[in-house]
This record gives C-alpha cells, sequence and structure tokens, in this order.
C-alpha cells in the first residue's frame, strides 16, 4: 500500500507530475464504461478512439502495479488493502477492451491476446480464492500448435457423440453463473453511490471491490468460452484461404494483327489493318443497287424492256430499210427518167423522215414541224402489192 501511495506521488524526469495509479485505473474504466454502454456501433471512430485511450491508460497501469509488485501469491485476500483490491481488475477490463477492437485482419491476434488476459485475471483470482468457479482448462485446439483436422482442412473433423451428462452439466453451470452475476450486479446498483459519494465506510468499499472482481470472474468465463469457439473458426477460415486455389489471371485478349506503314500511300494501299468500320448503311446500299437495277425484283421488269427496245429498233431499222429500197427502186427505174444524186438524197431523207415519224407517234411524242425539201417526183401510188410507187 505504501508502495502504491508513493507511486502516485512520483514524479518524472521532466519535473511535472506523473500520473497516478489510481488516476490510470479510473480514466481507463471510465472509459471503458462509456464504450460498453453507447449505442454507437463498435466500428464508429469514435468508439475506436476511446478503446485504444483505454488501454493506453490501463496499460500503463498494469506496467506500474507489476513494478511495485502490488500482489503476490504468498499473500491471502484479507492481507490486499481495500485500495488495492480495485487493482485485480487490470487484467479483465483490459480483456474486455481488446474484444472491442475492430480490425478484421488482426481479429485472431487480438481474440488471443484477449484470452490471455482473461485467463490470468481468473488466475490470479483463483489463488487469491476470491470466489468458488472452475478454472477453464487451455484447450490443445486454441493453442500455436494445432492438431491435423486443423492443418490440413481435407481432413474431416472427426463426430463424437454428445455427452448428455456433460451437456446438462454445462447448462446447468451457466445457469448459477447468470443467477450469481445477477445477484452481484443488485447489490452493486444498491451501494454504488454511496461508494461514489464519499461516504461509505471502509467496509463497505472493500465489499464494493469484491463484488466487481466476482462479478468480472462470471464474465470472464463466459468470454473465454465464446473466445474458444471464435478461435476454432477464424483458424479454419485463416486454413481455408492458405488451400484454397489462387484464381487464375485474366487472359488478355488476343491483339489484333496491324500493318506499319512508311508513309499515307502505303497506309492507303494496305489499309488500317484491321477490318475497317461500314461505309454505308443498309438503306444506302439497297437505294444504290436499285438505281442500278441488280435487285431481284427488277430482273425481269429491266429484261422485258430490253427485249422491247430491241424489237422497236429492229423494227425501225426494218421499215427505213423498205422505204429505202422502195424510194431508190421507183426513183431510178419506174418513170424511166434519170434523177440526180441530189434527187436520191432527198428520197433517202423522206424515207428517214417516215421511219422516226412512226416511233415518235407510237411513243405518243410530239415534235415541231420540220421543213424539208420537196421531191421533184411527189405523185405516189400504191401498186397492187402493196408497195409506195413514186411517179
Amino acid at each position: 500500500m505504501a508502495a502504491a501511495e508513493d507511486a502516485n506521488s512520483k514524479q518524472n524526469p521532466s519535473g511535472s507530475e506523473a500520473p497516478k495509479l489510481s488516476d490510470l485505473l479510473d480514466r481507463g474504466w471510465k472509459l471503458f464504461e462509456e464504450v460498453d454502454t453507447t449505442n454507437e456501433p463498435s466500428s464508429s471512430n469514435a468508439v475506436q478512439v476511446k478503446v485504444k485511450r483505454a488501454l493506453m491508460q490501463l496499460e500503463e497501469a498494469t506496467r506500474m502495479v507489476n513494478q511495485l509488485n502490488v500482489f503476490s501469491r504468498n499473500e491471502a485476500l484479507e492481507e490486499i488493502s481495500t485500495a488495492d483490491l480495485k487493482y485485480l481488475l487490470l487484467p479483465a477490463l483490459l480483456g474486455a477492451l481488446t474484444m472491442k477492437q475492430v480490425n478484421p485482419s488482426k481479429r485472431l491476434e487480438h481474440v488471443q491476446a484477449a484470452r490471455v488476459y482473461f485467463m490470468d485475471f481468473l488466475q490470479r483470482c483463483k489463488d487469491y480464492d476470491v470466489c468458488s468457479f472452475q478454472l477453464p482448462r487451455a484447450s490443445e485446439n486454441t493453442a500455436d500448435t494445432p492438431t491435423e483436422e486443423q492443418t490440413n482442412p481435407s481432413v474431416p473433423m472427426p463426430v463424437s457423440q454428445p455427452d448428455l451428462i456433460a451437456m446438462a452439466t454445462q447448462r446447468q453451470a451457466k445457469i448459477e453463473r447468470f443467477m450469481q452475476r445477477k445477484e452481484t450486479e443488485a447489490k452493486l446498483s444498491e451501494i454504488r453511490g454511496l461508494v461514489e459519494s464519499g461516504s461509505a465506510d471502509e467496509e463497505l468499499v472493500r465489499d464494493f471491490y469484491l463484488l466487481h472482481v466476482r462479478r468480472w470472474v462470471t464474465l470472464a468465463i463466459e468470454e473465454i468460452d465464446s473466445i474458444s469457439q471464435e478461435m476454432e473458426i477464424l483458424k479454419r477460415m485463416e486454413l481455408f484461404k492458405q488451400s484454397a486455389p489462387q484464381p487464375s489471371p485474366p487472359k488478355r485478349p488476343p491483339m489484333k494483327p496491324f500493318i506499319l506503314t512508311k508513309d499515307a500511300v502505303q497506309a492507303k494501299v494496305f489499309g488500317a489493318g484491321y477490318p475497317s468500320l461500314p461505309t454505308m448503311t443498309v438503306d444506302d446500299w439497297y437505294e444504290q443497287h436499285r438505281r442500278q437495277g441488280c435487285l431481284p425484283d427488277q430482273g425481269i421488269p429491266r429484261r422485258m424492256l430490253m427485249q422491247r427496245k430491241m424489237r422497236e429498233r429492229k423494227e425501225r431499222g426494218r421499215k427505213r430499210t423498205m422505204m429505202t429500197r422502195h424510194c431508190r427502186r421507183h426513183v431510178t427505174g419506174t418513170t424511166g427518167k434519170t434523177h440526180t444524186g441530189e434527187d436520191m438524197a432527198t428520197a433517202k431523207t423522206w424515207a428517214d423522215l417516215i421511219s422516226h415519224t412512226h416511233i415518235y407517234t407510237h411513243a405518243s411524242l410530239h415534235f415541231p414541224p420540220i421543213n424539208l425539201p420537196m421531191l421533184p417526183i411527189c405523185d405516189m401510188d400504191t401498186s397492187e402489192s402493196g408497195t409506195v410507187v413514186v411517179s
């Protein structure tokens, strides 16, 4: 006790007064209660800041308690002073705050550290015989050396028959711890006001801290049970991640071939080296082929038109040949007169005019009248054979 009082009044080398041991515990304990009773999510920044501050305060208090050798296994619970009883709670508070840290990548480290804190707290309470409880055994499956089933995920976990007697015993023990914790919390709520106000005597203050220690004994046992289960799950998850096949990197699509051109002319000749984009739409292609008459539905009308034009051309040539022949025969031989070359040209012109007039009339086309020289022999008659006779 004297050593603790000396530590409370100790100054650091810089001359400023060092934080007292009792102040460190009170600050850390108060921060823990704020974090434990807050409605904010534990992953919020404000809560995590308080958790780190409380851990720093309580870790510093733990170092000071160890340096001062406040507790010893050679002494009994009655030999511990009332002012030093509250320092028994340091490992329990550190374990609870460690469990409230949020970091998925370090979750296994946090639960392992919290289990060490809780086991240290329970071992010290067992040494001082604070209350009657069974100390949890150190599970081999949660140690640093995992079993074959843990190291090899392909090995199935052994399925054992449930021990009904053991399960019933554990259930009964949990019920008893729950009832003890509720009774302890009820007593604490009755005397808390007197202790915090400073009006309680030393015996009441001693009972207050002993009730806190016994309450945390039941909480620590429950936390160790849940930690053991969580550690088992976390280790199995880590092994599954290590044994899971790594996904193959995505294959890059093959690069399209391209041509390196030296100048613009070569680029125009060889192209860009990759399939070109379409230069016209379907409607443009259809319109172009429609104008060219290459569409399937344009074949028959176009062929009929070509045949009709061919027949008209042949008919026109035949009539022109007949008219030229008749005019030449009658001009030169029928009348017995000798005509000049000018007369022959005039007769040919008339034959062409008659032939063209037939075609234009058939096509329902109208042209202005043409003044042509008259034939010197303008008497025309029709022979018995149906030919035109120029007289």
